[in-house]
């Protein structure tokens, strides 16, 4: 345990996914004792057995101070640092169990990526509906272009931790520092989380236009025009334009739309191939986040007043029946627009 960190003694997950799985062994080989909350047994037993996710990770070797457990109130108990990696849809009714459990001032770093569906409330602010007071201060947001497999592999990676105490982030930054794990602090967290979760619904809409084989053009074209739909509903919430341009932003959005690894951009692609969305879900055990987050995406862009055709049309496809082929003809031909300044209408 390096001693210049002040790394905690103790510190749990909350969430066995890929990305969760990935956290806990980092915060693991960072010198933390580790215990990692799973929903699905089979998970918790892998681990104790196995010292290996082989649902969510197969293949990669996890460092026995990483405990798996199916209780919250042991995963949680004297912890100095919490990780909460569960998906969107699943984040609030867990959260509610783990209220009564919190009682002081614990760390706690959102790495879920989405939107609540029926209140359209970005994850921090789920949290701060559903824990006591003393800890909203306390709630952090981590993000950026990092593939689970690649982090795990020790390849390069950097993301952006935003919270409202700068010096809690600090803080948390250098534990969570290692040499091939940057992290950049932040403090705008609606825009931290809103590029993390609308980069999901991008993904989907390039892979369709890979699945079509429409080519690298209107790929590019893609990429830009949604990060400039992201834009105008960060903007409109109150989000920092400029955090869209990084790592959050960008970034992530760079790597869901061309990496092979991305779940969302899988998606796209044979939806763009004619699959139906229940068949290509059906063969995915990790959560698509993009799929959940499209129709969020579109409920708070209808309910701000912003434009973005790109997510309402890849609603169309997903909950509408509508055709791949049409989505993309009725983007194309839309009306004529300036560039500049689309953004902030």
């Amino acid at each position: 345990m390096a001693e210049a960190r002040n790394t905690p003694v103790k510190a749990a997950v909350i969430g066995a996914g890929a990305w969760g799985t990935t956290l806990a062994r980092l915060l693991a080989q960072q010198g933390f004792s580790v215990r990692i909350w799973a929903y699905e047994h089979e998970v918790v037993d892998a681990i104790r057995v196995k010292h290996e996710n082989t649902r969510f990770l197969p293949g990669v070797c996890l460092p026995e101070t990483l405990a798996a457990t199916g209780s919250l109130e042991q995963a949680v108990d004297q912890v100095s640092l919490i990780v909460f990696a569960v998906p969107s849809h699943a984040a609030r009714s867990v959260l509610q169990q783990l209220a009564p459990l919190l009682t002081g001032h614990t760390p706690l770093i959102s790495v879920t990526k989405g939107i609540e569906e029926d209140t359209l409330l970005l994850m921090a602010q789920v949290m701060q509906e559903t824990l006591l007071p003393a800890m909203h201060a306390s709630i952090t947001v981590l993000s950026g272009p990092s593939f689970a497999a690649e982090v795990c592999k020790g390849l390069p990676t950097a993301v952006t931790l935003a919270g409202e105490d700068a010096e809690l982030v600090r803080k948390l930054q250098s534990w969570l520092m290692t040499p091939a794990f940057r992290v950049y602090a932040a403090t705008d967290l609606i825009g931290v989380q809103l590029g993390g979760a609308l980069k999901n619904v991008m993904a989907i809409a390039a892979g369709i236009v890979d699945g079509l084989g429409l080519g690298h053009n209107a790929r590019a074209a893609l990429v830009t025009r949604g990060l400039s739909e992201m834009i105008r509903l960060g903007t409109a919430m109150g989000a920092d334009p400029r955090t869209f341009y990084g790592l959050s932003g960008v970034g992530d959005l760079v790597l869901t739309c061309t990496g092979t690894l991305s779940r969302n951009h899988a998606v796209g692609v044979r939806l763009g191939q004619g699959e139906s969305l229940e068949r290509i879900l059906a063969d995915f055990h990790a959560v698509a986040e993009g799929v959940r987050t499209a129709r969020a995406a579109w409920g708070l862009a209808d309910k701000l007043h912003v434009e973005m055709p790109i997510a309402h049309e890849v609603c169309q496809v997903l909950f509408e029946g509508k055709l791949s082929q049409q989505s993309v003809a009725d983007l194309m031909e839309r009306a004529a627009k300036d560039e500049i300044g689309t953004y902030a209408r």
